[in-house]
């Protein structure tokens, strides 16, 4: 009896039991419908929940890679003051900066890309949702600013794709002037007679809202990105009333006239570059070269002739 019960018994508990360590990163719950995604699935659909088609965030390198066309060029960014404040709450600056760096491949929340769109020449500037929520400050402001410059040099689109909880509260008042910083980067890029896009992604808020992500040319948002400046919470406390349904959804700012079109992500890419086109008056040809639109050659179009 000592044997079944000391020997036997523990070694059929240890088969029915056992299990199989399964990694966690396998698998990724959708935040809206709660559906459990394999990975490869999402990655393959571009992390847009196959269930409801929900937007989950992309990082920046995917998103440069998911616009911009096949060869472009990063563009490395000059290393802002560390800790220009000697800042402190329950750590140091520093800390958190080294914290949020060993995560990303990033040194901060903004990624630049020089290439084509369509074909199209294009400088693309994304914030790193993933370091620090994005949150924008001297290294920021420093880069959109270098951004607009190749934009300007390169006689190219400037496309910024926020997705940011604002101002980095670390740097103080510093971070509070990167928004007339970047709106002067915006001013020399119109001067220049370029377009400036901006592509609304989740969530686009504080003072990212209030200054470079809402003067856009033509303003493109994802489906069901959170866009505005305070939290709807915040507001709701503030004005005590129950705030509309979807309020600070990208498809409500559309309905109300604040953003020019909601666009799915698989069709970003082709959307960017017909808009591009238009308010550069260029089209792709086949050999990859650009000619102004109203100078393009005529097309048969079976008895008449017009111009692309």
């Amino acid at each position: 009896m000592n044997w079944l019960t000391n020997f036997v018994r523990p070694k059929i508990r240890a088969l029915v039991s056992r299990t199989v360590d399964v990694p966690d990163n396998l698998w990724d719950k959708c935040p809206a419908c709660g559906a459990m995604i394999f990975h490869r699935e999402l990655d393959a659909n571009l992390r847009v929940c196959t269930h409801c088609g929900n937007h989950l965030r992309l990082d920046a390198k995917r998103r440069l890679e998911l616009l911009l066309d096949t060869g472009f060029q990063r563009v490395e960014l000059a290393r802002a003051p560390v800790d220009p404040l000697k800042f402190r709450d329950r750590k140091r600056y520093t800390e958190r900066l080294k914290e949020a760096q060993a995560k990303s491949p990033n040194a901060d929340a903004l990624v630049v890309g020089v290439g084509t769109i369509e074909g199209l020449p294009a400088v693309v500037a994304v914030f790193e949702f993933g370091f620090m929520g994005g949150s924008m400050g001297v290294a920021v402001g420093d880069g959109v600013l270098r951004a607009a410059a190749l934009a300007v040099e390169k006689r190219a689109a400037l496309i910024v794709v926020p997705a940011s909880g604002g101002a980095r509260m670390q740097e103080g008042i510093l971070s509070l002037m990167q928004m007339p910083r970047t709106t002067i980067a915006v001013s020399l890029v119109r001067e220049a007679g370029l377009p400036y896009l901006v592509l609304l992604t989740d969530p686009t808020t504080g003072g990212v809202s209030a200054s470079l992500a809402m003067l856009g040319d033509v303003m493109v948002a994802e489906p069901g990105a959170v866009i505005g400046f305070a939290g709807a919470r915040v507001i709701e406390e503030t004005i005590r009333e129950k705030l509309p349904e979807g309020f600070q959804r990208a498809e409500y700012l559309l309905e109300h006239g604040m953003i020019d079109m909601v666009v799915p992500r698989k069709t970003l890419k082709e959307t960017l570059g017909r808009v591009i086109g238009l308010l550069t008056h260029r089209v792709p040809e086949l050999n990859g070269s650009h000619v102004p639109a109203l100078l393009a050659p005529p097309v048969n179009t079976g008895g008449t002739t017009g111009a692309l």
